[in-house]
């Protein structure tokens, strides 16, 4: 058995009006293949490119190791040089990858290659990010701290991205005071055995190649997998809906810091008692055994 996994929508191109009423408003994904042909940045990001304008940059990197008591919020695993990174990527399938990588701040030079689009939604200008990743790395799936709209550009390569919109969320074993689902769940290939109320979860998936672009609606969760070596941005407009916004006020200023202090007093019994509560709470709420 296999997730149940719609494919998302794919457009050439797609006009303003039409976006906000086929795709925004319903809160639905879509990917646009043709839609940034006429950026730089569409002929020229290639990693090669990233390694001569930002190769003696020292980047922060993320494996898929589980997450410890100990470790901080968003610290890395390992630094390296850019120009070591590519050529890691390069050589080998490697499970480091860099994400939240701000272009503005690391290389400005790079925001000459871009153009924020007009999909009709006031974009956060300060914040595109990039993320990298080798063959065969991914993310967790969890869904964004501010349940923000993303506009995922994706350069180099292919990726595969599978979504689940928030009313999955009861299906998907996800932790609580946290963003994320159980961390050995793989979700390109889940043993759906040893989780059956995935079977119950129904979401989305697409493979993105160089150019494309996936809406991602807010608070959608999203799991990457980097099917070659590659690297993608992301372009971010707040969360419209009163619901979602008010779960980003609580998520930033109230959840995360929460997480924090138990961390700090409960250490690994924390993230113990997470991990099992996700299964149960999981499983009790569709009425499986735990």
């Amino acid at each position: 058995m296999k997730l149940d996994l719609e494919q998302i929508p794919r457009v050439k191109t797609l006009k303003k009006e039409e976006f906000i009423n086929t795709y925004f408003r319903p809160q639905k994904p879509v990917v646009i293949e043709n839609c940034i042909a006429d950026w730089p940045a569409y002929s020229k990001w290639n990693l090669d490119y990233i390694k001569e304008v930002a190769g003696d940059k020292e980047v922060p990197l993320y494996d898929d190791r589980p997450v410890k008591h100990d470790e901080g919020f968003n610290e890395p695993h390992a630094r390296m040089r850019m120009s070591d990174y590519v050529d890691l990527l390069k050589r080998e399938p490697t499970k480091f990858r860099i994400f939240l990588w701000n272009v503005l701040k690391e290389v400005p030079q790079l925001q000459n290659d871009f153009k924020y689009p007009d999909f009709g939604l006031k974009l956060m200008k300060g914040l595109p990010m990039l993320f990298f990743g080798g063959r065969n790395s991914h993310t967790f799936m969890h869904y964004d701290i501010d349940l923000a709209n993303i506009f995922h550009f994706h350069f180099a390569g292919k990726k595969q991205c599978i979504l689940f919109p928030q009313s999955e969320t009861k299906h998907l074993y996800k932790i609580p005071h946290s963003l994320i689902t159980r961390e050995d769940i793989d979700f390109s290939d889940p043993d759906l055995t040893k989780w059956p109320a995935l079977q119950q979860a129904k979401g989305y998936i697409a493979e993105l190649e160089h150019g494309n672009v996936v809406y991602i609606p807010e608070g959608y969760w999203h799991h990457m997998k980097y099917l070659t070596p590659g690297f993608s941005m992301s372009l971010r407009a707040i969360a419209r809906r009163p619901k979602n916004l008010a779960k980003a006020i609580y998520n930033i200023f109230v959840m995360r810091h929460f997480d924090n202090v138990m961390r700090k007093i409960k250490g690994q019994r924390w993230i113990d008692w997470k991990n099992e509560r996700a299964l149960v709470k999981t499983n009790n709420s569709l009425n499986l055994p735990d």
